[in-house]
């Protein structure tokens, strides 16, 4: 079986408090970056794993994405960057590839993972849902072949990217704006040249900050960030 180690790109790997999983480099930001840094901020360990380097993309080259994931990194105050290694384009659920991840899954011993959603219309977008699910089922079992001690994730929440979704969890990103600009900036290779697809895009800031004032508006705050949970949430309704 072919197997594919993650590579350490930024910080240590350690166990993480939220890690989000992007198909390919500066999707999380994209996608959860306002929550992540809000976290990180917080002083809780964040990180982000890239399942790819975006190698097939129109736009920059392998070694220009991983400079522009060390240089968000920073930016976000990531405690932890990975970069998986799995083919561009190729993203689904195989025995091989969910092997690989579910090893850096009991390396990284996320308590809270976020993951693409499902109904995205990218095919490494929605790949990359039903790996994370093997993926996460294999790190839980003591008698699976995976390199590492047994992680159980503790929740999953998925994240817009070019599609709806029934948000049923909003995050009130307002204060951190700027570094979120700022993070999604630093990929220079896709957002500073002409319009190539919905996301690679020099609107891609205004575009993104139109879905986040939306979901602002119905928790009366400027600017939210919309997340889907699969299971039920458990509410204290003495925090209400």
């Amino acid at each position: 079986m072919a197997t594919f180690p993650f590579q350490t790109t930024s910080g240590e790997v350690q166990p993480l408090d939220w890690l989000c999983l992007a198909p390919h480099p500066d999707d999380a930001e994209i996608g959860a970056g306002g929550t992540l840094i809000r976290l990180a901020r917080a002083g809780r360990a964040v990180g982000i794993l890239e399942l790819s380097r975006g190698e097939k993309g129109t736009q920059g080259t392998p070694e220009e994405r991983a400079a522009e994931c060390v240089a968000a990194a920073r930016i976000m105050g990531l405690a932890w960057r990975g970069q998986q290694g799995l083919p561009d384009g190729e993203l689904a659920d195989t025995p091989a590839f969910a092997h690989a991840l579910a090893a850096t899954l009991r390396a990284a011993r996320p308590r809270v993972l976020v993951v693409p959603h499902h109904l995205d219309r990218h095919p490494d977008h929605f790949g990359t849902y039903q790996l994370a699910r093997r993926a996460i089922h294999l790190s839980a079992l003591a008698k699976a072949e995976v390199a590492g001690e047994p992680w159980r994730v503790g929740r999953v929440l998925l994240y817009q990217g070019n599609a709806d979704i029934r948000a049923n969890v909003l995050v009130d990103v307002g204060a951190v704006m700027d570094p979120w600009e700022a993070a999604i900036r630093a990929h220079e290779s896709q957002f500073s040249g002409g319009y190539v697809s919905e996301t690679v895009t020099p609107e891609i800031i205004e575009r993104r900050r139109g879905r986040l004032t939306y979901w602002g508006t119905l928790l009366r705050v400027k600017y939210a960030e919309a997340f889907e949970s699969e299971d039920p949430l458990l509410l204290d309704p003495l925090g209400l």
